[in-house]
Formats: C-alpha cells, sequence, structure tokens
C-alpha cells in the first residue's frame, strides 16, 4: 500500500460523507479504467424490515397493494428472524435515476463493494444490455408504477377490493404467459409503408425468372377448402391468431371484463414484461456485477484507498458470494449463476491477454487480442445467457469447474453421464449447460389458437409439448381456473407434441349455471 495515499476509511462505521468520498472513487475508476456507462445513480440506506419489503414488492419501490405480497413478507420475516435465511446486501432497480438500497447494518467496507456491485456494475448492464433496450423503458418505469399503484387503489374504493383481487389473482396467475418473447414489427408510417412495397415490387421484377412459368402444378394442391376452414381461417386472421401472450389476448377480447379490468390486465403484463429481460439474464447480469465489483476493489486497494482489512472483508464476502458446492454436497442447488458468470468473465479476460494454443482454436476472435475491456462492454452488450454461454463457455473453465452433463431418460431407471469435459464432450457439456437457460425450453410454450366468438365463444389454447415435458396436472387445473375468472366462458387446453403434432392430453374447463366442470381426456 502507497505511504502517500491515505485510506478513503479506517474503521467499520459508515457515514453518508465516506460513502459520497468511496462512491467518487469507484466512479472514477468505473468510468475512466473500465468504461462503464450508466444512468445517474440514487442511493438510499435502508433497515432489514424495509429489505423485506422490497423482497415482498419483487423489488419495485412503489407497487399496489395485493394479498401475495404480505404473505411473502411474513414467509421472509420468519425466515430471517429464526436465522434460516439471511438478506441481501443490496437490491437494484432498473430505472433512471438507477436505484440502490442498501442495508444500513453493512460496514463501510461492505457499502463500498454494494456501491461498485450494483451502482456500477448492474447499472451498466441494464443501460446497455440489448433484451433491456428492446423490451424496458428505465426512464419512465417509476412514473408508470406510481400510476398503477393509484388506478389499483382507486378501482378498489369504486368497485371492491374482492373483485380488484379476484383480477389480480388471476393475472398473477398468468405472468409467465402474458409476455410478448419476440419483437413485433414497427408501425410504419403511409409514407414508409408505400416505400417498403416499392422495395419489395421491384425486388419481385428483379429476381423475376419465367422458367418458373413451366413448373408444372400439383393438382392436389388446388382444392377448394371446405367452408369451416375458410370461417375457422377468418378468425384467425381476424384475432391475429395463434397469440402467445395471453393477458393480452385477454385484455383486447375477453367478453366479460370491463374497461377497469382490462385495464389491470395491462398493468400486470407491462410488469411483467419488464421483469423478462432479467430472467434471460441473470448469469450475465450477476457476473458483470461482481466482475465489477471484484476488478474495483482491487483497483482501490492497488491505489492505496482501502486498508488490508477492508480488502480482507470484501474478499471474504467476494468468496462466498462465488462459492460453487460439489455436485454432491448438501448445499448443492444448482449451478451458482454468480459464479458461472464471474468465472467466465475472468476467463474471457484471462484469453484476451494470455491465451493458450487452445484458446486460439476456440476462439480467434478474441485469443490474444489484448482489448479484454471492449470484449467483455461488447458481450455484455449483445449477449444472453444462452447465447452468451454458448459462445464464450471455454473447455479450460469447463475443466476447471469439472463440469459433466447427465441424460435423464424418466423411462429408465437410471441416470446417464453423457458427456464430460472432454474433448468429446465439449461441445455437448456446453449445449446442455445453454439449455438450461433458454425460456423457450423451461417454460410452456402455450398460445390462442382459435376462438369462436359468434358461436359459443369457446377459448382454445395449444401447448406444444416439448421434450415430453407436459403440465402438471393439478397446477394446470388451478390456472385454467383463473383464465376462466377472466374469460368468462368453455376453455380447452390440448397438449401437442411438437416434432409430431401427436396429441397428448387434453383439458376442457366449461361454465355450467355457475358451476365448475374439470374433466381430463
Amino acid at each position: 500500500m502507497s505511504k502517500k495515499t491515505k485510506p478513503l476509511f479506517e474503521r467499520s462505521e459508515w457515514t453518508f460523507d465516506l460513502m459520497s468520498k468511496a462512491y467518487d472513487a469507484i466512479e472514477e475508476i468505473a468510468r475512466e479504467e473500465l468504461h462503464l456507462d450508466t444512468y445517474p445513480n440514487q442511493i438510499e440506506i435502508i433497515s432489514s424490515e424495509q429489505m423485506l419489503d422490497a423482497y415482498s414488492a419483487i423489488g419495485l419501490p412503489l407497487m399496489y397493494k395485493h394479498w401475495s405480497f404480505g404473505k411473502r413478507f411474513v414467509q421472509d420475516e420468519h425466515s430471517y428472524r429464526r436465522g434460516y435465511s439471511g438478506l441481501a446486501y443490496e437490491i437494484v432497480i432498473n430505472s433512471s435515476p438507477c436505484i440502490s438500497y442498501n442495508m444500513e447494518d453493512s460496514s463501510m467496507a461492505m457499502q463500498t463493494l454494494v456501491m461498485a456491485h450494483a451502482a456500477f456494475g448492474h447499472n451498466h448492464f441494464f443501460k446497455n444490455n440489448y433484451l433491456f433496450q428492446q423490451w424496458t423503458d428505465a426512464e419512465g418505469i417509476l412514473e408508470y408504477l406510481s400510476f398503477a399503484r393509484d388506478y389499483i387503489a382507486k378501482c378498489e374504493e369504486r368497485h371492491g377490493r374482492e373483485r380488484v383481487e379476484d383480477i389480480l389473482d388471476a393475472a398473477h396467475a398468468l405472468m409467465d404467459q402474458g409476455v410478448f418473447r419476440y419483437r413485433r414489427p414497427p408501425k410504419l408510417s403511409k409514407e414508409a409503408l408505400h416505400k417498403k412495397n416499392k422495395e419489395r415490387e421491384e425486388y419481385e421484377e428483379h429476381t423475376y425468372n419465367d422458367l418458373w412459368r413451366t413448373v408444372p402444378i400439383n393438382e392436389e394442391d388446388d382444392t377448394e377448402p371446405s367452408e369451416d376452414e375458410i370461417e375457422k381461417k377468418k378468425r384467425r386472421d381476424t384475432f391475429k391468431l395463434p397469440e402467445e401472450n395471453l393477458l393480452y389476448f385477454l385484455e383486447k377480447n375477453s367478453p366479460i371484463l370491463s374497461t377497469w379490468e382490462r385495464e389491470i390486465l395491462r398493468i400486470v403484463r407491462n410488469i411483467s414484461q419488464y421483469f423478462y429481460p432479467q430472467k434471460q439474464t441473470k448469469v450475465m447480469n450477476e457476473g458483470c456485477a461482481t466482475f465489477v465489483h471484484y476488478t474495483i476493489f482491487n483497483r482501490l486497494y492497488d491505489k492505496g484507498l482501502i486498508t488490508e482489512g477492508a480488502m480482507l472483508e470484501m474478499l471474504h464476502s467476494h468468496t462466498s458470494v462465488v462459492f460453487q458446492p460439489e455436485f454432491d454436497d448438501p448445499r448443492y442447488n444448482g449451478i451458482n449463476p454468480y459464479a458461472l458468470g464471474f468465472n467466465m468473465m475472468m476467463d474471457i479476460k484471462r484469453m484476451c491477454m494470455d491465451p493458450t494454443d487452445e484458446d486460439r482454436e476456440w476462439f480467434p476472435d478474441i485469443a490474444g487480442n489484448g482489448e479484454w475491456r471492449d470484449t467483455l462492454l461488447d458481450a455484455w452488450a449483445n449477449y444472453r445467457d444462452e447465447s452468451f454461454i454458448l459462445q464464450y463457455l471455454s473447455p479450460h473453465l469447463m475443466r476447471k469447474m469439472r463440469l459433466f452433463s447427465i441424460h435423464d431418460d424418466a423411462r429408465k431407471s437410471a441416470l446417464e453421464v453423457n458427456a464430460i469435459h472432454n474433448n468429446a464432450g465439449y461441445r455437448d457439456v456446453r449445449n446442455a449447460l445453454a439449455d438450461t437457460y433458454n425460456l423457450s425450453l423451461q417454460e410452456p410454450d402455450i398460445q390462442v389458437v382459435d376462438v369462436n366468438m359468434r358461436g359459443n365463444r369457446t377459448l382454445y389454447l395449444r401447448h406444444r409439448i416439448k421434450n415430453d415435458v407436459t403440465l402438471h396436472e393439478p397446477y394446470c387445473d388451478e390456472v385454467l381456473k383463473h383464465l376462466k375468472v377472466l374469460w368468462g366462458y368453455d376453455i380447452v387446453l390440448k397438449g401437442r407434441d411438437q416434432q409430431t403434432d401427436e396429441l397428448l392430453y387434453s383439458f376442457t374447463t366449461k361454465v355450467k349455471k355457475e358451476k365448475e366442470v374439470h374433466e381430463l381426456a
């Protein structure tokens, strides 16, 4: 440690003046050395009870009232008071300004680490990753949450708490199926639409080949569609089916919902959409924040701005965060996203600065380029967990973490280790790990495929079954009950194999004189 430089703090107690000085030192390293680009920061110090309250409201600073949040608060508080679980050192909000909640019980060393982790690591990732840029509005989220809280409170006063809770219960049950997973085409002006059509016509004229005129017509494909097929196609075109976002479809087309009830559905699906990028970037987001705080507190120590005692405290916390239990350890609960993300980002830095021949073979674009900062900034901006693992998980790290892949076939009595960290198994291990972060494989693909609004108003849903994973019958039955609250008429859910289109199961929920009949065929 340099004798000329005085440490920012030497005692464990924090003060706002000390935090301000530490923040300035962190910001200098983050911007000038790591080239981070962040939203303005708003750091708030809160108590343990306030942290529990933030947990219960899914980490948002403003939230409407719902019984499930109180239930979550009681559960977390009971677990915390009895010592069964601890509390996070921070919660960070994807907003502008970026709000960070720090625990008041933390020492000054931990406050410094948490500011580097949340106020700069998470903040940079929120602002620059393409998923957050496309799907979230950091500038407007706080204003929208304030509107949602006030609007639902007014609905409770005007229409009764029970009815509002029924709508919220049903909407919450469908939140995972209330997001747009693919970007919809932008709305074009008349001038832009005319230009696009003209470009299409010019392309078709340029690529036209008269030989296609001589190709014989298949008479079997020239049959007239039936009246039922024509009517079904009209319905699909009218309602723009299939539709993956169930809450959006119900908001626009439910025959029983009032205007205020549709607005509540819109609020819930907008909040669900806000969290959708976070579900796809857990490894990258936490890995980025952990890499940033690790780099920053090492640079603070190199500059003589923190003491050896503070450095040891930070390292103790850091190693606890990135600890990965072995598969046969009682504490094992899957791959630790902090450990995987941090280790991959440290490995990228190693490959950029000190590559091996193996690295040059697997990663010719980055091995030895010397630009680890730019490489990481590009990865943080342009990847999500699945693609990040497929692109950057190296054989070196697979060996270091001793990764292997297990195939679990429900039809067999034993598990099969089908790939290990060797030349024959590297790609299989990497693909298997990436699949565990692929939401299209983890969440059921349920879509609205048909609805007969002029007839009995039956709503038809289709579950595209992947890898023979069907819906859990009791949960499915309960979710259909909530769906019926929002639709009000018969609902048919059919599960079909994605590859063969074979019908594997069918649920029917009928409405008859306020009685429910649930049939499983």
